[in-house]
């Protein structure tokens, strides 16, 4: 039996997990960060704090009755570019660090980033995408992040990532954020969100500004209000955001499939734990479950057993 162990702080998000090798089950244990009713967000150093103050206890609950750990890993930045930085996952790199040096074992850092994708590929059964020799394609949809990435296999990284497309100005989850609170929903809201547009029965004719590889998500926002100023019920303007961004995701789908062909597809990230979403989008690929859409620290510990050779 090998035992790898991971961490996430992220924005929102305070995660860890176990992997164990012997038969791939998982203990994800993980808790958002609160936000203040009516703020789109935290400032780092209030998610520092947050952080900090949560991690031990999801380390107790998350490790108890463990005794053997053969790898760590953690995400140490949004992504792995230069430049990528946020303080808060700085108390994940350093409860990992810590803890792998007490249990005598080796620490893999990656970014949040590849920690989606391979909580994603975990998830749906298809890590020999990770393990082949033939690039794939993800979509990381967030409050932080819309990319298409094309991931190349890679051994020091697992995976070699590359931007080819995705939102030309505003994230996805921030359009749906943005949208939630002028409803007056709790941050974040996707959740929230989900449920007031499935009361919704309208039917909307969306058309997505999509270009190429690349789409524009930042009139989400302006029409949802001006559906509000129109007097359509809150449910409508929810379904309405929600179906703007499953149309503009689904539109770099079809221009995607039409540039590589018939390259995989993986769907990871937040936004894209959404019910209609996935049932819109799964003829074309491949998603987590939502537990494993959302931020989670399970990618990390699959991370670090690929590192270590255990999968």
């Amino acid at each position: 039996m090998s035992i790898t162990v991971g961490f996430d702080t992220s924005n929102y998000t305070t995660s860890a997990a176990v992997l164990d090798t012997s038969d791939m089950s998982v203990r994800n244990v993980k808790r958002l960060l609160p936000v203040k009713d009516g703020e789109r967000g935290l400032r780092q150093s209030d998610a520092v704090f947050l952080h900090t103050k949560a991690l031990p206890e999801i380390m107790e609950e998350a490790f108890e009755g463990i005794d053997r750990v053969d790898a760590c890993g953690c995400s140490c930045a949004p992504r792995l570019v230069q430049g990528s930085y946020m303080p808060c996952f700085l108390v994940g790199m350093n409860a990992a660090a810590a803890f792998s040096h007490g249990a005598g074992c080796e620490l893999f850092m990656t970014s949040h980033q590849i920690g989606h994708i391979l909580a994603a590929l975990f998830s749906c059964g298809r890590l020999d995408l990770i393990k082949g020799d033939k690039p794939f394609a993800a979509f990381h949809v967030s409050g932080g992040t819309t990319d298409l990435l094309l991931c190349t296999p890679d051994k020091e990284h697992n995976a070699r990532i590359e931007r080819i497309g995705g939102s030309s100005d505003l994230n996805a989850g921030q359009a749906i954020d943005r949208c939630g609170v002028r409803l007056g929903l709790s941050f974040p809201c996707g959740a929230e969100l989900e449920r007031l547009a499935e009361q919704s029965h309208t039917q909307f004719a969306i058309r997505p500004v999509v270009k190429g590889l690349y789409c524009s998500l930042s009139g989400i926002e302006n029409k949802c209000m001006k559906l509000m100023d129109s007097g359509y019920d809150k449910c409508d303007v929810a379904k309405f955001c929600i179906d703007s961004v499953c149309a503009s995701v689904e539109g770099l789908t079809k221009a995607l499939l039409e540039k590589y062909n018939a390259i995989e597809i993986i769907y990871a990230g937040g936004v894209m734990s959404n019910r209609s979403i996935r049932a819109k989008l799964s003829q074309y690929g491949s998603f987590a479950s939502p537990e494993l859409s959302s931020d989670n620290a399970v990618g990390t510990a699959v991370y670090a057993a690929l590192r270590k050779g255990l999968i």
